[in-house]
C-alpha cells in the first residue's frame, strides 16, 4: 500500500513525535523511509556576517536533525533510508519533493517552530495537507493539544 514515507520534520517536539509513526508506517509496510528538512529562505535571517552564512548555519542544523530521524529509522532496520535538507519555501518544496520521488503517504507533525498557530494546523502542514497529492498523517504535539 505505501511504498515511499515522507518525514519532513524542523527538529520540533511535534516533528519528533512524527518520526516515530513514520518509522512506524515503514516498518509496517516495508516502505523507504525519507526525512527532509527545508530551510525556509522565505524568513529574513539576520546576522552581521551576511545571510549565507546563517543559511549555512540552518543547513547545518538541518543535517544534524535529519541525520537523527535516519539514524533511528536504521536502527528501526528500515532497509531504505533517506535524509535531505534543501533550501526554500517549506510547504512548497515539500510537495516538490513529494511529487520528485513518488512519495505514497507523508508523516508530519500539526505544528512546527514557528509557535504561529492557525485554526487547526500549523501553515505549512495545513498547506502540505491542501496541496499534497499523498496521503498526508499529522501527527499532534500530545493529546491535550
Amino acid at each position: 500500500m505505501h511504498e515511499r514515507v515522507l518525514l519532513p520534520t524542523d527538529g520540533s517536539e511535534t516533528a519528533d513525535r512524527a518520526v516515530e509513526q513514520a518509522i512506524d508506517l515503514a516498518n509496517k509496510y516495508d516502505a523507504a523511509f525519507h526525512a527532509l528538512y527545508v530551510v525556509d529562505e522565505t524568513e529574513p535571517v539576520l546576522n552581521v556576517r551576511g545571510s549565507d552564512a546563517s543559511f549555512d548555519r540552518l543547513e547545518e542544523e538541518g543535517e544534524d536533525v535529519v541525520d537523527d530521524a535516519t539514524d533511528r529509522a536504521q536502527q528501526a532496520s528500515i532497509s531504505s533510508v533517506t535524509g535531505t535538507v534543501q533550501r526554500g519555501e517549506p510547504a512548497e518544496t515539500i510537495l516538490e519533493y513529494v511529487d520528485a520521488n513518488n512519495i505514497d503517504i507523508i508523516v508530519m507533525g500539526t505544528h512546527g517552530r514557528s509557535g504561529l498557530d492557525r485554526h487547526l494546523l500549523g501553515s505549512v502542514a495545513e498547506k502540505v495537507v491542501r496541496h499534497a497529492a499523498a496521503s498526508v498523517l499529522t501527527v499532534r504535539k500530545d493529546a491535550g493539544e
